[in-house]
This record gives C-alpha cells, sequence and structure tokens, in this order.
C-alpha cells in the first residue's frame, strides 16, 4: 500500500508559531524524507466556513496569506499537492454518504467538538456544518487514501471517527476505504505550544500570537513582553519553570548550538534553568536568549515570504494547479465508493443489460 499524507489548516487569519512547531516544520521534514509516495496539504476553506458564514471575505483574503506561509516554510508544490478544499467537489459528496453511516449521539460524544463548541459559545445554536465536521474530515481523509495525519493530539477523536466510518463503510460495502493513521509530533512541547501570554493556546482570536510573517521587530516586542513567572520580581528571587511561557518556548525551539552563538555563559537549557531556578538570573536576558533564536529560526522564513510576494498570480498558480491535481485522485476514490454504493448506474453494464433482459421477457 503506497504511503500517502493528508494534512492541512483552516484560513482564518495568519498562521503562528504553534502552526509552525506543531505541524508546518514537520511537514516539511516529512515532505523531504522520501518516505512517502504522496503529500497532500489542504488549505480547508469550506471547514472554516462553518463558523464564519457570514464573513467569507476573512476567508478569502486568508487563503493567500496561508498559502504564502506554506512556501514560506518550505513546502514545495513539486513534492506536495497544495490545494482548497472547497474547489474539490467530490468531497461533498462523499461527506452526504458518509451521514447515513454516523449517529446524532456519536457526533455529539465527540471530545473535540464538544470542546470546540465551547470556545465558540455555540451552545444550542450550533450550525449544523460545524457539527457535522468530523464527517467532512473524514471525507477530506478517506479522499486521497491517506494512510497518515500529522495532527496533535486533540485531534485523535477526530482520527478515531474517520476510522469508524472507514470501518463502517467497509463492512456494508465492501473494501474500499484506507484507515488512517496519526502523527504526533515528536517534542510533546510542540503539541500545543501556549500563547506569549501564557494562555493555554496561542489564537488569533486572543491576540496571543507571534505569526511567521511577523518583522524582527514585532517578534521582538512579543517576546520582551512575554509572560514569565509573576512571583519572579526581582533578579535574585528564585524563579518557576512551570508555566513560565518563555521556558516552554525554548523547550519547543532551544537546540545546544544556540548556547555559545548566543549565550555562551551556559552549556545547556538545563543549567539555564538550574540558575533561573535558584535565583539570580533575570527574565530580560532569558527573553533576550529566546529571541535571539527565534529571529534565527524565522529570518529565512520572512526572506522567503519577501520573493513569493512577489509573484502573487504565480502562487494562485500553484494552488489552481494543485487543485486540479487533488480532484483527479478525489474523483477516482468517489467513483470507487459510488460503485460499492451500487450507484453507479451508468457505469453498469451489467446492471443495464440485466433489466433490458427482464423487461424483453
Amino acid at each position: 500500500m503506497k504511503k500517502i499524507i493528508l494534512t492541512g489548516d483552516r484560513p482564518t487569519g495568519r498562521l503562528h508559531l504553534g502552526h509552525y512547531v506543531g505541524s508546518l516544520k514537520r511537514r516539511v521534514e516529512l515532505q523531504n524524507s522520501g518516505l512517502f509516495d504522496k503529500v497532500f496539504i489542504m488549505i480547508a476553506d469550506a471547514q472554516a466556513l462553518t463558523d464564519n458564514a457570514d464573513n467569507p471575505e476573512k476567508i478569502r483574503q486568508n487563503i493567500i496569506e496561508v498559502a504564502l506561509d506554506y512556501l514560506s516554510c518550505g513546502l514545495d508544490p513539486e513534492k506536495s499537492t497544495i490545494f482548497i478544499q472547497s474547489q474539490i467537489a467530490e468531497l461533498c459528496e462523499l461527506s452526504f454518504y458518509y451521514m447515513n453511516l454516523v449517529t446524532v449521539s456519536r457526533l455529539q460524544r465527540n471530545p473535540t467538538v464538544k470542546s470546540e463548541i465551547q470556545l465558540r459559545n455555540f451552545e444550542t445554536s450550533i450550525p449544523v456544518g460545524f457539527f457535522t465536521y468530523p464527517i467532512s474530515q473524514a471525507s477530506d481523509i478517506t479522499a486521497f487514501r491517506a494512510t497518515t495525519v500529522p495532527a496533535g493530539e486533540d485531534q485523535e477523536p477526530m482520527l478515531e471517527q474517520t476510522r469508524e466510518i472507514v470501518r463502517k463503510f467497509n463492512s456494508i460495502y465492501g473494501d474500499t476505504l484506507v484507515e488512517p493513521e496519526i502523527l504526533l509530533p515528536e517534542n510533546c512541547v510542540c503539541q500545543r505550544l501556549p500563547g506569549t501570554d501564557g494562555k493555554a493556546k496561542m489564537s488569533k482570536s486572543l491576540g496571543n500570537c507571534i505569526y511567521l510573517s511577523d518583522t524582527a521587530e514585532e517578534v521582538r516586542k512579543k517576546v520582551m513582553s512575554m509572560y514569565t513567572d509573576p512571583g519572579h520580581i526581582k533578579v535574585e528571587d528564585p524563579g518557576k519553570i512551570e508555566g513560565n511561557t518563555v521556558f516552554t518556548y525554548l523547550d519547543a525551539f532551544c537546540r545546544q548550538e544556540h548556547f555559545a552563538e548566543y549565550l555562551p555563559d551556559y552549556a545547556s537549557l538545563d543549567e539555564l534553568k538550574a540558575h533561573y531556578q535558584r535565583g539570580g538570573l533575570g527574565d530580560v536576558k532569558v527573553k533576550k536568549f529566546l529571541n535571539s533564536i527565534l529571529q534565527e529560526e524565522l529570518e529565512p522564513i520572512r526572506q522567503r515570504r519577501k520573493v513569493f510576494e512577489q509573484d502573487i498570480p504565480g502562487v494562485y498558480s500553484m494552488l489552481k494547479a494543485g487543485c486540479e491535481a487533488a480532484r483527479e485522485v478525489a474523483a477516482q476514490t468517489l467513483a470507487d465508493v459510488r460503485k460499492a454504493m451500487r450507484i453507479d448506474y451508468f457505469d453498469d453494464r451489467e446492471l443495464i443489460e440485466s433489466q433490458s433482459q427482464k423487461f424483453k421477457a
């Protein structure tokens, strides 16, 4: 069986460091690893519209922002198929068929759906499209016969729902769909990077993001205003590492060689942490170290983005070509699904002939 990746993002804004460490950086590594036969990267605009139906322009404007972030991070359209979800009509039809295989109570029990509903304060006014997005996601994954879905652990309930749909479909209609597996980030810190304010999640709506497209000065200001340990008032005070956003970011981004380059007073992150915990190390010094590390990581991304920004028509052409390639694959899966469900009426010559003979008799 071919090894195929399907992953993507909702185009509700520019992508940030949480996206980068949680999935983008890993996608580029997987794309370049040579371990996968195909890599599909989806800009999930149709899914984004399920809770932004009254603001389609927001989604429309952010398509190009996400595409630029993808390209500037190193996703290569020669190696990965980058496409827009809404342009693949076959996905809607697959979702419609899968709806018959899932109960309302099962959707209500999905932990990811429940938490997202609470996050958006939908309460009893849940848009049907949003409520059923685990089914839509199953359509996205199965349409491309994905074997691997890189995602955070919070998405495991969604992947399990997809696997249930695959098993149910195959048990009724025959072995047609591929069952996917989740691929979690190797660094557990990267599974959910906190916001700069210390909140559990980096979120556009909370205004606590460091965006991949931020200028060097914007990044510096955000780092220097990061939440640390509120009890660490004076330099000599012992400081806490747990819940300290600056050290969480260092866990995600710091490498051994950074100390020789930017902070030669220390040999390792453990040594830096130990000094902070016993007192005598100020927040400003640690923040400046983190800023140097982030600037090193983000500067190549910023420079590549400037290049791609000079040819926006070319970026749209890339997306169009990706949509055409993706639709060809999804169309074949849909044809297989229709055949398995016995609704390929006009392609079934045996059916037409048998019906013809029945009425002639």
